[in-house]
């Protein structure tokens, strides 16, 4: 069942329950723009990742800014999407089981889906459901270009695999998935695009193999927010991935631009807003804002506008703070917002989006996770 909202339209944002996950609408339209006037500049397509926000009216924004379609890593996620009216999705990831392919090939019956393999025996089982379905499925090999997670080898075992997709009734081949995700938080500059250098390497020459053998290889997909413009400016990738940077979050701030500063293409847009429940002494508070409200898998988050402050310690309901001395002492009561860490399991923990201008909530709208798995 699905929770009550914690705000009202028009309400002040001081009278939002807690915890709450706001959105500022001005910063996130900022970012928006921000990518969709850069893929242009750099001669890229951008299909934006949507498993960071998971919201139907989010990818609707993007596309309109010129994205040709968006993706997600998971069946449910794309028949959220696909129901809000999302009419190009790409599950960038592989679907494995009869029942989440079959879900898959469903949504080929309302919108143009695609979806990565990268073992023969999915391939075929991708197939079937497409049969079955009486749809036809884009299919991207994916290839391990350097995280060392899913993806079949580069080269030869590539082609071989791209072989057996295009043999394959129900399946269109479109290229390639070559997304170095562990690349993203590498924290230098010359880190990051020397790892893209390597992956781009991997991907142009299988590419290259594939085309030499008369096969499709019109997509070579990848990139995110931490090494999108690499990835473009390599001249091997064509359709860009990026997907935290519309709300971006505590972890890729981190990350160095080339004169060593850190990186601020993309402004922070996602806040958990809290609310200090108890101050047992000068040197702590502690909010109610815990595990079950923010996601600490990359590091605590970042109160805003107070470093007299520190977030140490969450358990499932508290998030304990380290107080140093301040002339603005924090009170019972007291609200504050949250960067978090890593934006994407954070947004995964609400049900509902508190979008707000200024000091006013404007906007109130669910987390389309969409059904099962």
């Amino acid at each position: 069942m699905t929770s009550r909202p914690p705000a009202e339209i028009g309400m002040p944002l001081v009278e939002v329950d807690t915890p709450a996950l706001l959105v500022d609408l001005e910063a996130l339209e900022r970012n928006l723009r921000r990518l969709g006037d850069r893929a242009r500049e750099l001669g890229v397509r951008i299909r934006p990742h949507a498993k960071t926000h998971k919201s139907p009216t989010i990818a609707r924004k993007q596309i309109a800014l010129g994205a040709v379609g968006v993706c997600c890593q998971k069946v449910s996620e794309a028949e959220a999407l696909v129901t809000g009216g999302i009419g190009d999705v790409l599950v960038s990831n592989e679907v494995v089981g009869r029942q989440k392919l079959e879900r898959l090939a469903a949504l080929g019956r309302e919108a143009r889906i695609g979806v990565c393999v990268d073992e023969p025996e999915n391939v075929a089982a991708v197939g079937a459901a497409a049969r079955a379905y009486g749809v036809v499925l884009d299919v991207l090999v994916e290839i391990n270009v350097g995280a060392n997670r899913c993806g079949v080898e580069p080269g030869e075992p590539a082609l071989a695999l791209a072989e057996r997709v295009a043999g394959t009734s129900g399946l269109r081949l479109r290229g390639l998935q070559a997304y170095h995700g562990s690349a993203q938080h590498l924290r230098g500059y010359e880190e990051r695009r020397a790892a893209i250098a390597a992956a781009a390497l991997k991907a142009e020459r299988t590419a290259t193999l594939l085309k030499s053998r008369g096969l499709a290889c019109e997509v070579v997909a990848g990139a995110g927010t931490g090494t999108y413009a690499f990835e473009a400016a390599t001249g091997v990738y064509n359709e860009l991935q990026a997907g935290s940077y519309v709300f971006m979050d505590a972890d890729y701030a981190k990350n160095l631009a080339a004169d060593g500063a850190p990186v601020r293409e993309f402004e922070h847009a996602l806040f958990v807003y809290a609310t200090v429940m108890s101050k047992p002494n000068s040197e702590r508070a502690v909010l109610d804002a815990g595990l079950k409200a923010v996601s600490v898998d990359s590091g605590m988050p970042r109160l805003v506008g107070r470093e007299d402050a520190e977030f140490v310690r969450a358990s499932d309901e508290h998030g304990v703070l380290r107080l140093k001395e301040s002339n603005r002492p924090l009170a019972v009561g007291q609200k504050l917002r949250l960067i978090p860490g890593h934006c994407d399991p954070t947004v995964n923990l609400y049900d509902w989006y508190v979008g707000y201008r200024g000091e006013r909530v404007e906007a109130i709208s669910p987390i389309a996770r969409g059904p099962g798995n």
